[in-house]
């Protein structure tokens, strides 16, 4: 048996960043503490705090920091209300690529009486992290966005057969182990050379998961067909730009950006839990953040690296987690407002940790 032991750093971001990472923590560590594994977590500075206490929103040596941890929990990061100083960076795009973090795997699921407009969700879209149009984080140095002119811009977007295959591969991954579904989602009757790379590759991937069936639709048609039949995909695959747009449209149908966790995962055994949703500043301090993706982001890192290095114990305290936040979402007095509950977030942390906690042994 593997060592039974993680080692995580602990980056609050911003704002709402301040209750929900928190909140991540102690479940995580609640389900890990039953489940006989230890866990290490490391705070370290990030975001605007980091800005005011090291001059800058990604201090110096943070990177060489997280390298030597299994991964790390990132809260949102608010940075379009940074001030327009040197130090004022985004810093998640620049973890990404550091860390080659190039896939950002996006769960949506319904669960009832919580207002989701479907209940008959049950997909992952796994969306290519560190191409495409984002401008941030599409070329080696400098910005893929520039004006030669004042009145012109000029947008540019990079896609790649290693980036485009890496990707597929690991949608097929999760496609095998659910479903056995993959959905290819582009625009290649437009972008004939990007999309159509993409798509080549994907494609190309595919030859080597033979049980896995594919197909593809277009970006247009998905996102009509998310509203209409959601229930027909499984694992859907698609680029940087269509990725962010598709996952932000399939958590409206369960609940909102609240229910949206996502975790970017690379070819090594290294990770990153960062939920779907910004960083709320209208309602921080307020207590009323719905802590649910984070804590499932935070999930899905245990799930993800207790498999990938067999540390069964990993695996458990996810299991546990994810038992325990299930029985949370069924009652209304316990969660969050956005999802039709009375509690806040301390009372939502608060049963999901007591689940774990009066769980019988498995």
């Amino acid at each position: 048996m593997k060592d039974a032991h993680l080692v995580f750093g602990v980056l609050d971001g911003d704002d709402i960043g301040h209750e929900i990472v928190p909140a991540s923590v102690a479940v995580a560590s609640a389900a890990a503490l039953r489940h006989g594994l230890r866990i290490e977590w490391r705070p370290m500075p990030i975001g605007r705090r980091a800005l005011d206490t090291h001059g800058s929103t990604l201090p110096a040596g943070t990177l060489e920091a997280l390298a030597k941890m299994d991964g790390f929990v990132l809260g949102p990061i608010g940075h379009r209300e940074y001030p327009k100083v040197p130090g004022a960076i985004n810093p998640h795009p620049i973890m990404r690529k550091h860390f080659n973090l190039f896939a950002n795997v996006r769960p949506t699921r319904s669960y009832p009486d919580i207002g989701c407009l479907r209940d008959d969700v049950d997909l992952v879209i796994v969306r290519e992290n560190n191409e495409g149009f984002q401008p941030d984080r599409n070329v080696v140095a400098g910005s893929g966005e520039f004006r030669p002119s004042e009145d012109m811009t000029i947008s540019v977007r990079v896609i790649t057969r290693l980036g485009s295959n890496r990707v597929a591969r690991v949608a097929l991954n999760l496609a095998r182990n659910r479903r056995k579904l993959l959905t290819i989602v582009h625009k290649n009757t437009v972008f004939k050379l990007g999309c159509g790379m993409f798509v080549e590759e994907c494609y190309k991937a595919a030859k080597e998961f033979p049980d896995v069936k594919v197909n593809e639709v277009i970006v247009d048609t998905m996102a009509m067909r998310l509203v209409r039949d959601p229930q027909n995909f499984d694992v859907v695959v698609t680029t940087n730009m269509f990725g962010d747009i598709l996952t932000d449209e399939a958590a409206g149908l369960v609940g909102g950006l609240g229910m949206a966790p996502g975790l970017c995962i690379g070819d090594g055994d290294f990770a990153m839990a960062q939920a779907t949703h910004g960083s709320a500043p209208d309602i921080a301090g307020s207590g009323r953040a719905n802590p649910y993706a984070m804590i499932d982001s935070t999930r899905m890192l245990l799930d993800w690296l207790g498999r990938r290095r067999s540390i069964p114990q990993a695996v458990a305290a996810a299991q546990a987690m994810e038992r325990a936040i299930v029985a949370t979402l069924a009652d209304p007095k316990a969660r969050t407002a956005d999802i039709h509950g009375t509690g806040n977030t301390s009372t939502m942390t608060a049963a999901i940790i007591a689940g774990i906690d009066t769980e019988a042994p498995r």
